[in-house]
């Protein structure tokens, strides 16, 4: 009880002389030494009175805080006086606590800190050296510790001031200071529990933190991200709190800032410790670090860190690494839900398209409203829409989307449809009955246009799907009024858009009109890009008749490529995808070119563009396939059977290959009309719409002579004629 009644007092005498302290700097008034305040030092000697702050009775009889009282107890306790800076240090939080940023902050530039600079360095510097011999004595320094941190916190509050103020450079540059002085008093860093006994080391923490916001603030982003890096690289003891936001909002700003970075100049690195490149290597570094830290349980949980790590690998194309990052978590971290779309969207966008959808299955079959989880639904039936053998589960999904979204939004409610009009539609080219396929691609249409209506006709890949099923059930009127809508609803911004345009008229047998696309297209189009565009081109001028023409635009995309490759073959990253598309659209330009030579018996010419593709891809079905053809029209039959049974090996499905072995077998004789039949059958079950395999099916039917077989084989050629009067340049998929 006695030691509770002296602290009381010991603090009611603080404070009074705090208050005559207060006094004495806005009346101008000394105090005598006796008083605690050594008149050669004492800003009672200066004239603070015509600052134009005058005093108030009210304000300077506010009780001061806790922190103040004890702040200031220690610096008389230990140095037996305030001087001029320290005082005005006090002074300046006073009137900063009290919201007179104004008056703080002119208060604050009367402390010349450049002056003080010295002394400060050399206490710090000194106070390492007794905290590393466990000693607490500053006797021999030239200030005490409390009087060190009673600065720095007045510079730092400038800094506050100065940004309250708006003149967000003048509070960085003034924030600067702080960690200059300690940095260059320290450079080892800080050792643990250094300031711990006064209000150091928070005042430090925060000035570290504040820095790099007052460069954001001044538009000078290079030096945020100097003063975000010296935060993390020096020591400066922060909690592990602290030092995850950093790291957090400096990973935020390099993703998104706009502003590349130079790489980071790690004096004390290994050498063979990986150094970040750019912007996204040091934000994916950064993020993955706070991971670590989350499975550690030195930081809690923010799921904003998966969603800014999610951005950075997507846009690096490296989602198998953010994959393997879920996978790494602690179960229990993330929602169970989250984490399977998340693991589920990865894979997809790695082409492992199987294993996504098998973890949508466990999450759908799952209990709770799992079942019911639109975004898994539409992703399994998104995957499933895009292969035959899981189409009718993709309908399943899709369905089961829409019962889930009844009256809710009408956007949702679209893709849902238009989802389930793509898996009607792959379904409908894997089913044998002729009922059951028009059946199919009547629902396919139908959820189409149901998508298309829910959506206003606003959603590109609706219309575009639309135009493109109307097409492949050959309702060209239908689909060129859709391909139109396109054109005009992307501004013909998109090269998809331009080509099924052009194939629809040239289904219509339109072929002048479909260059003209073409070559309106090309007009908007960089030439990089001019690839695919220049290849309908070729063959719409083959079509024509136009071969020497053909050639030309041929050789013309083959230097293009070879041009890109040069430029862009070293030192410079495609995009995921990008560098299989161009060795994929050149394989096939030699495969085109040689078609072409083989039809102008040009044997020697064709040859070249096969050897040319080989060197590209040596297990490749058109390669074989167009090899084939070339021994077909030199008359070696054997040795085209032979290149066509190696296509079919590379790829069974292939079917050209699959058309062109009835053509050999069924020449050379010998063999079961059955079993010609069967490549024929085979062809057509993978494409119904292939006018040479129907009318191949017709001559085969024609060889066995009964009037039966001559009714199917008439059947077949009006098939065949049917389609080959609306068969584009090119395949519409």
């Amino acid at each position: 009880m006695r030691s509770k009644n002296l602290i009381k007092e010991r603090r009611a005498r603080i404070k009074r002389r705090l208050g005559r302290i207060m006094k004495c700097l806005c009346s101008g008034e000394q105090l005598r030494a006796d008083e605690m305040l050594t008149a050669s030092e004492s800003l009672a000697t200066k004239d603070y009175a015509v600052s134009g702050y005058p005093s108030h009775a009210a304000e300077i009889d506010q009780k001061p805080d806790t922190g103040n009282i004890e702040e200031a107890e220690s610096s008389l306790r230990e140095s037996g006086c305030l001087n001029y800076e320290e005082a005005r240090a006090l002074l300046g939080r006073y009137e900063y606590q009290k919201g007179n940023i104004e008056a703080a902050l002119h208060v604050f530039e009367g402390i010349d800190i450049a002056s003080v600079t010295p002394k400060m360095r050399q206490t710090l510097g000194r106070r390492r050296e007794r905290h590393q011999r466990f000693s607490q004595s500053d006797a021999s320094t030239p200030m005490s510790i409390h009087a060190v941190s009673l600065l720095l916190e007045a510079v730092y509050l400038k800094a506050k001031s100065l940004q309250a103020l708006g003149r967000y450079k003048e509070a960085a540059q003034s924030c600067k200071v702080i960690l200059d002085i300690v940095e260059s008093s320290l450079p080892e860093g800080l050792p643990e529990n250094f300031g711990a006994d006064c209000k150091l080391q928070e005042t430090l923490s925060k000035a570290v933190e504040l820095l790099p916001e007052l460069w954001k603030l001044a538009d000078s982003p290079c030096e945020a991200i100097l003063s975000y890096r010296r935060a993390l690289l020096y020591h400066w003891n922060l909690e592990a709190e602290t030092t995850a936001k950093i790291q957090k909002e400096f990973a935020i700003f390099l993703l998104y800032s706009g502003d590349e970075a130079s790489p980071p100049n790690l004096r004390s690195q290994m050498d063979s410790s990986f150094v970040p490149r750019n912007n996204i290597e040091e934000a994916i570094l950064l993020l993955m670090i706070l991971l670590r830290k989350v499975s550690l349980k030195k930081i809690e949980w923010d799921p904003s860190i998966m969603d800014h790590l999610s951005y950075a690998l997507s846009v690096s194309g490296e989602l198998r690494a953010l994959a393997n990052r879920v996978e790494e978590l602690i179960p229990g971290i993330m929602d169970q839900k989250e984490t399977y779309l998340t693991l589920a969207l990865c894979y997809y966008g790695d082409n492992e398209n199987l294993t996504a959808l098998n973890l949508l299955r466990k999450l759908l079959h799952g209990r709770g409203d799992y079942p019911h989880c639109v975004p898994a639904l539409l992703m399994a039936s998104k995957i499933c829409g895009e292969n035959p053998k899981y189409a009718e589960e993709g309908i399943k999904f899709a369905q089961s989307a829409l019962e889930s979204l009844q009256g809710r939004c009408d956007q949702m409610v679209g893709v849902a449809n238009c989802l389930l009009g793509i898996s009607f539609s792959e379904h409908s080219r894997s089913v044998l009955a002729d009922a059951e396929k028009v059946k199919r691609q009547s629902e396919a249409l139908q959820s189409l246009e149901n998508a298309g209506s829910m959506t206003r006709m606003r959603d590109p890949n609706v219309v575009y799907l639309l135009c493109m099923e109307n097409a492949e059930q050959r309702k060209l009127d239908t689909a060129l009024y859709y391909a139109k809508c396109l054109l005009k609803l992307e501004g013909g911004s998109n090269l998809k858009g331009w080509i099924l345009l052009a194939r629809v008229l040239s289904a219509q047998k339109r072929f002048l009109d479909a260059e003209t696309i073409i070559n309106a297209a090309l007009d908007q189009t960089g030439k990089w890009d001019q690839g695919e565009l220049l290849r309908t081109k070729a063959k719409l001028q083959i079509a024509q008749g136009q071969l020497k023409n053909a050639i030309g635009t041929y050789t013309y995309i083959l230097a293009i490529l070879q041009v890109q490759s040069k430029s862009f073959g070293s030192g410079k990253k495609h995009l995921k995808g990008n560098g299989n598309y161009d060795r994929t659209l050149e394989l096939e330009t030699w495969h085109d070119l040689a078609r072409v030579y083989i039809s102008l018996s040009q044997w020697h010419d064709a040859e070249i563009c096969l050897s040319k593709s080989e060197a590209i891809s040596n297990h490749s079905a058109s390669r074989c396939h167009v090899l084939g053809l070339l021994h077909q029209a030199k008359g070696l039959h054997k040795e085209a059977l032979n290149a066509f049974r190696q296509a079919l090996d590379v790829e069974p499905t292939h079917v050209p290959s699959l058309v062109s072995m009835a053509v050999v077998l069924r020449r050379l004789g010998g063999h079961s009309p059955a079993v010609v039949r069967s490549f024929l059958t085979e062809a057509l079950r993978l494409d119904r719409m292939n006018a040479s395999a129907w009318y191949n099916l017709g001559l085969l039917y024609k060889d066995e002579g009964s009037a039966a077989s001559a009714v199917e084989a008439a059947e077949c050629f009006r098939g065949a004629i049917s389609l080959q009067e609306t068969s584009p340049v090119e395949p519409f998929r």
